[in-house]
């Protein structure tokens, strides 16, 4: 559909890109991976278009279109409502729909007997066909279900697009590209504005997208659920891997290994020659020996070391002993204008424990970690920290707001005047500033070194309880799983905001959700959580049901005993049969998914193992249809799981409900 041919962009005398070559197939579910830097969002913009190149570089399939989601949202015309500018995503369908209007007008103004009256006919058919297989009925229904599956709601839609903060601009910008169906997706960094419904919704629309994807994102679990091949950049090469982001990490791992041991058998080798060389290179008997070791030497294709990128190297500092308990919050409510942020929040925080904050955006989640970092104080409700607690946060925006005319060096000294000079320098470095570095003023730094250097900032402080507010904003896979590692080994007490799942879930034993102006706490991970809320939406889903059910059950009237048991038994019959009748959609459903998944899951492990032949890599359009096949395979198969999951829900709660019914009448 796509190929990129021989890409190469030197800046100075760096490569940013090194003979790049790459194809994009129908139904490609592509991540691009690699550190700040290296080139991932220029590359998403070559193939968008949006940055020319020569001649051939670039080549498409004459009717591939593509959409393309920047970082930042650009601006949006001032005129338009939210919903006007979703609906501009059919563009072309709604001017189509215009012009079969006024072809309606204009024939129902002719006199049939005119010579234009059959030419407007044709042209009257002709839309009418094109419209059909648009499916112009379902726009409105297409442009709700996005723009609420994105977070926004019923009331937003007649909102201007200038009411909207720079994140709400991107989602509306991302349902722009999710409803305009092009045969390419590319999107840079879609999560980072998105909350954890938000989120998920967008994943669950993305495995059941037809066309293609490449995804630039910090959030490994959305890239492991959405994508089946990794693009690398690295060092201004593309390298290619088969697979999730988890299992390119773990196949780069292994070939860095085996290209390590190669390189030093080849070195000892190239040793062992030298030595001969410089041992007999004066002894005339020898030099036939010599020339000949010389000329093997030099036909030797050399091995070369992947360059090693450098990731961030650190761990908190041990953290001072306080008391068991941490942290007590009771009764804590915030008005903001009069309107209600959140009511009544309580938790408590014990030694070690460490706690994600979950909601949707504007659910309060910063609003309440600035009232426990003492930012704003609350309207009602006690905030009370245990003894010797020491508290240290890092905000969403902390990156930004650092001082910009201060040198990295005096922005750390700062903060923490009891570190020597030496300490500071090593607590830099361990965050990539070294040598002249430190002395840089802030206002030169790109945003993932403004994050490195907020966070070292933070950490310069003695703390036991860190309280942190987005800190991955900005920072790369590398550095992510550092601080994620950091986090797990540290001793003292974590609250973290954060919408990246996999971040957040190796290290949490806590999760605190606000909804709905409440707070609820819940035991365990991210993972765990989600599983408990899908477990109370389907309980929910089913009382609802039951409540239903009942409100359309007449009511009993009195009557003789022995008809009033006849007609019991009758009504205990006909419910038998229509709870038969509700289960049967479920079970069949149930069924259907179990030889579904017991088909996919076959044909999965012959992909898998027609993919870990090394022969297949060498027929490039074997290799493409085999992991196109296997990337539609495991799309299905995650939504034949989910399809099994809803429909054993439905099905154990109406019998909990049966169980717990009425005993038939004698």
């Amino acid at each position: 559909m796509i190929s990129v041919n021989h890409l190469d962009i030197l800046y100075g005398d760096r490569h940013l890109f090194n003979d790049v070559s790459a194809r994009i197939n129908e139904r490609d579910r592509i991540g691009l991976a690699g550190v700040n830097g290296t080139g991932k969002s220029t590359l998403l913009k070559i193939i968008a278009g949006l940055i020319e190149t020569d001649a051939g570089v670039v080549t498409r399939s004459r009717y591939a279109t593509i959409a393309y989601l920047p970082q930042e949202a650009t601006g949006l015309p001032p005129d338009r409502t939210i919903y006007q500018e979703a609906e501009t995503a059919f563009g072309e369908t709604l001017v189509m729909q215009k012009d079969l209007d006024r072809v309606n007008r204009e024939l129902a103004a002719l006199d049939r007997h005119s010579s234009l009256f059959a030419e407007l006919l044709q042209r009257q058919e002709d839309l009418q066909h094109r419209l059909e297989r648009t499916d112009l009925f379902r726009v409105k229904a297409e442009i709700e279900k996005v723009l609420m599956g994105l977070g926004f709601g019923t009331s937003d839609f007649d909102r201007p697009c200038t009411a909207l903060s720079g994140g709400w601009l991107m989602r509306l910008l991302l349902a722009k590209q999710l409803l305009a169906q092009p045969s390419l997706l590319l999107l840079d960094e879609p999560t980072n504005h998105l909350d954890l419904d938000s989120l998920t919704w967008l994943e669950n629309f993305l495995l059941s997208y037809d066309g293609a994807l490449v995804i630039i994102s910090h959030d490994r679990a959305f890239l492991d659920k959405t994508t089946a091949i990794t693009w690398e950049l690295s060092l201004g090469r593309l390298t290619v891997y088969k697979g999730n982001y988890s299992k390119y990490a773990e196949e780069k791992e292994q070939r860095l290994i085996v290209e390590r041991a190669s390189y030093e058998n080849q070195q000892a080798k190239i040793r062992q020659t030298m030595r001969f060389v410089q041992r007999f290179r004066a002894k005339s008997t020898k030099a036939k020996q010599v020339q000949s070791r010389l000329k093997q030497l030099g036909k030797i294709e050399r091995i070369e070391l992947s360059a090693g990128e450098e990731s961030v190297s650190f761990r908190f500092p041990p953290a001072a002993d306080c008391g068991r308990l941490v942290l007590e919050v009771a009764g804590l409510t915030k008005n903001f204008d009069g309107k209600p942020v959140f009511e009544d929040v309580a938790f408590q925080m014990q030694r070690g424990d460490k706690m994600a904050v979950v909601g949707v955006n504007g659910a309060g989640k910063s609003t309440l970690v600035k009232m426990l970092a003492g930012l704003i104080p609350p309207d009602r409700g006690t905030i009370r920290p245990g003894h010797n607690v020491m508290l240290s946060y890092f905000g969403q925006h902390q990156a930004q707001e650092l001082p910009p005319e201060l040198t990295l060096l005096e922005v750390v000294a700062g903060a923490a005047s009891d570190m020597t000079v030496t300490r500071v320098r090593s607590l830099l470095g361990a965050f990539l500033f070294t040598g002249d570095d430190v002395e840089k003023k802030v206002r030169v730094l790109s945003g993932g070194e403004k994050s490195r250097l907020a966070l070292a900032k933070m950490i310069a402080v003695p703390a036991n309880l860190l309280v942190l507010d987005e800190p991955t904003n900005h920072l790369d896979m590398a550095s992510q799983e550092v601080l994620q590692e950091a986090m797990a080994q540290y001793d003292g007490a974590i609250i973290i905001v954060s919408h990246n799942r996999f971040f957040v879930n190796r290290f949490v034993n806590k999760v605190l959700e606000i909804k709905t102006r409440r707070a609820s706490l819940f035991e365990g991970n991210i993972d765990d959580y989600l599983a408990k809320s899908r477990e109370m939406t389907a309980t929910e889903a089913g009382r609802a049901a039951k409540r239903s059910r009942e409100t359309e059950r007449p009511p009993e009237t009195d009557r003789p005993d022995k008809t009033r048991g006849k007609e019991a038994r009758r009504e205990q019959a006909k419910l038998r049969q229509e709870r038969g009748a509700r289960l049967g959609p479920y079970l069949k459903a149930v069924e259907e998914s179990e030889k579904e998944i017991e088909r996919l899951e076959k044909l999965k492990t012959d992909l898998e193992r027609r993919l870990a032949d090394p022969g297949l890599y060498k027929n490039e359009a074997a290799f493409a249809e085999c992991s196109r096949e296997y990337g539609v395979v495991t799309r299905r198969l995650d939504r034949c799981y989910f399809k099994w999951e809803e429909a054993q829900s439905v099905i154990e709660e109406m019998e909990k409900d049966s169980a717990t019914g009425p005993p038939p009448s004698s």
